[in-house]
């Protein structure tokens, strides 16, 4: 199976005028004009449009656009006035661009969008949707998909390659998170005024990140809690011998490997990859709280210099201290003092304290488990067992060599069999022209004869075994 690199999709495959429209002064308007073709124009149309339709879905959908965002262009200053005309300079816009491809259908002219533009404006779609990540459910597909490939690794091996895409998807849904922190952090600290530094972090960096994705990674049900089975099912799976080589056959005869070596090391690659990423999750975690822990040090911090001293206030509370000091003994017209030693008065521990750090984890080293040696010997014994039940074309070579010898032909009820090893073999030899695709019916043919065989092991019709390209004996 033939692996096309990314490069070669993305710089080989488009056009290189494909992102123009896109960065011109009209993009916002470009953008919203493929999307619209993508969703409602060729939307699950098989067939490619005639482009009197797709000129027809341009000029209505620049009819209903706003005047004031249509103005374009990288070679004109503006769309022309008249609708028919805009809209074939629209047209031809995004057909010159790579977008669009035209063609003829018995002197038809058909339009449709570039199959590898195709793949970008669905990537397009799909930002502009706005969809959103669910953390428990990236982390219970890659639990699923894991614990299926290793319960049934002959026959869904699949899903450990759908499980290793979907940790690597996850993990960069994670930096991303990051990413996206700093970025507002940014945007937060380079603002002079107080006030919009306030509406964007309460309204950009608490209502987006933190009540959504961070709340998220911090609740009693986080997905988080998943994680160890993870961490068990691909460490388990790494240390049975048995389990990869079941998931390296089939990915062999999936055709997802040219060799068993190479299709071994494919699966050994994604467990330990699996692995890393969610034993590792706790550093990204880590920069994550930190950059909230910063931003809400310094917003407190802001809070504080907001708050001026009122000089006023501060003189008012010394003359009541000279008068309080410059009266008489007598305190019996002054007011109770309103002191509670019931309730303690607000102090230090009041006070605003930063977020602190969370405690390292503390762990131990996985102590080193040695297999009992029975079951060693009992792992060896599968093994033995099923290569010696496996019927392979060179062990049927050797048999029906060893049975003809330096005949032609040689009927089934004149072959011997000694053993178990050798009835094996010989159960299959009915099967010979269509077994292994049909790799051994240039070296031998068979043909039906008259009688039975009945050789105490199996009873059955008659067959001749004969090398090809040799007459019956």
């Amino acid at each position: 199976m033939a692996i096309v690199p990314a490069n070669a999709m993305l710089f080989n495959c488009l056009s290189e005028d494909l992102f123009k429209p896109l960065a011109s002064p009209s993009r916002a308007f470009n953008a919203a004009l493929l999307l619209h073709l993508h969703a409602r124009i060729f939307g699950d149309t098989a067939e490619p449009l005639r482009k009197s339709d797709v000129l027809a879905a341009i000029g209505d959908f620049a009819a209903d656009y706003a005047a004031s965002e249509i103005a374009d262009d990288d070679a004109t200053p503006a769309d022309p006035a008249d609708p028919a005309e805009r809209r074939s300079v629209v047209y031809r816009r995004l057909f010159d661009a790579g977008w669009l491809v035209e063609r003829r259908e018995r002197y038809v002219p058909v339009v449709e969008f570039d199959p590898e533009a195709r793949l970008l404006v669905e990537e397009l779609a799909r930002l502009n949707r706005g969809e959103t990540r669910s953390y428990g459910g990236a982390v219970l597909d890659v639990l699923g998909s894991l614990e299926s490939a290793i319960a049934n690794p002959a026959e869904r091996s699949e899903a450990l390659v759908n499980a290793a895409k979907s940790a690597r998807a996850f993990l960069s849904h994670l930096r991303s998170l990051a990413g996206a922190m700093r970025k507002s952090e940014e945007r937060i600290l380079r603002e002079a005024d107080h006030g919009a530094a306030f509406r964007l972090y309460f309204e950009e960096f608490v209502a987006r990140h933190l009540v959504s994705d961070y709340r998220t990674l911090h609740t009693r049900l986080n997905p988080f809690r998943f994680r160890s089975g993870i961490v068990r099912e691909a460490g388990r799976a790494l240390r049975d011998s048995l389990t990869l080589r079941s998931l390296a056959e089939a990915g062999l005869r999936e055709g997802r490997a040219p060799t068993m070596e190479a299709s071994e090391r494919a699966v050994r690659a994604d467990l330990a990859e699996i692995l890393s990423i969610f034993e590792g999750l706790d550093r990204h975690l880590d920069v994550v709280a930190d950059i909230v822990a910063r931003l809400e040090r310094r917003i407190a911090a802001a809070l504080r210099t907001l708050d001026h001293r009122d000089s006023d206030r501060i003189e008012r509370t010394a003359a009541a201290l000279r008068a309080v000091a410059s009266a008489d003994d007598d305190l019996a017209g002054l007011p109770a003092p309103q002191i509670s030693l019931l309730r303690p008065p607000i102090g230090e521990p009041h006070c605003y304290a930063p977020r602190l750090r969370r405690p390292p984890i503390e762990s131990e080293p996985l102590p080193e488990f040695e297999l009992d040696p029975a079951i060693e010997a009992f792992i060896a014994a599968k093994d033995a067992f099923r290569l010696r039940v496996a019927v392979t074309p060179e062990r049927m070579v050797d048999f029906i060599e060893a049975q003809i010898g330096r005949g032609r032909a040689i009927r089934g009820s004149q072959i011997r069999i000694a053993d178990v090893d050798d009835f094996v073999v010989f159960q299959r030899l009915r099967e010979i022209d269509v077994l292994f695709d049909g790799s051994l019916r240039r070296r031998y043919r068979l043909s039906r004869v008259d009688g039975r065989v009945a050789n105490g092991w199996l009873d059955c019709p008659d067959f001749l075994v004969e090398r090809a390209g040799t007459g019956a004996c």
